[in-house]
């Protein structure tokens, strides 16, 4: 089967099914560049993008191009799991000088969405961009200065995590 075969037949609720896709398919040739394209699919964004993130927690790496393509996706992504998949890649993967204001635009409309878990690894996004680029330092500690006083506590929870790992660093 297919990729997109057996995303099809996935229901998308139960990890061990989506793994077993990831564990047929994680080998073939052009894998990742065709996860990048189908994250573009509103179809198949949520799969994708999870397998994205299981690819990279599993040691796995993007090319430069692949990174650069999928920055240049970011506004496709209509679902808040895939919004919350390729926040959660971020701390994997480089952002170039050309990208960061992809980036960027994309973490900001990420710190106003509904959902309280991309909110948070939104926050967790500009750390990742402050430390990588300097000119975000000032404003990533006063977006978690702002966080701490006015967002959900899961939101606080994962800052307090980042601080743990060293607002310093920005």
């Amino acid at each position: 089967m297919t990729l997109e075969q057996e995303i099809d037949c996935c229901d998308g609720k139960s990890s061990s099914d989506i793994g077993g896709i990831y564990d047929r398919h994680k080998d073939h040739h052009g894998f990742t560049a065709k996860l990048i394209e189908l994250s573009q699919n509103a179809e198949y964004q949520t799969a994708a993008t999870w397998l994205l993130k299981r690819h990279l927690e599993s040691d796995g790496k993007l090319a430069a191009n692949e990174i650069k393509k999928l920055f240049k996706t970011l506004p496709t992504l209509e679902s808040w799991e895939s919004k919350l998949h390729v926040l959660q890649c971020i701390p994997f993967m480089p952002i170039g000088r050309s990208q960061k204001k992809d980036v960027e635009a994309f973490l900001r409309l990420c710190l106003s969405d509904s959902n309280k878990f991309v909110r948070a690894w939104a926050y967790n996004g500009f750390y990742e961009l402050a430390c990588q680029h300097s000119e975000y330092k000032e404003e990533a500690k006063l977006f978690f200065k702002m966080a701490m006083k006015d967002e959900a506590p899961s939101v606080k929870a994962r800052i307090r995590n980042i601080k743990f790992i060293g607002t310093e660093d920005i």
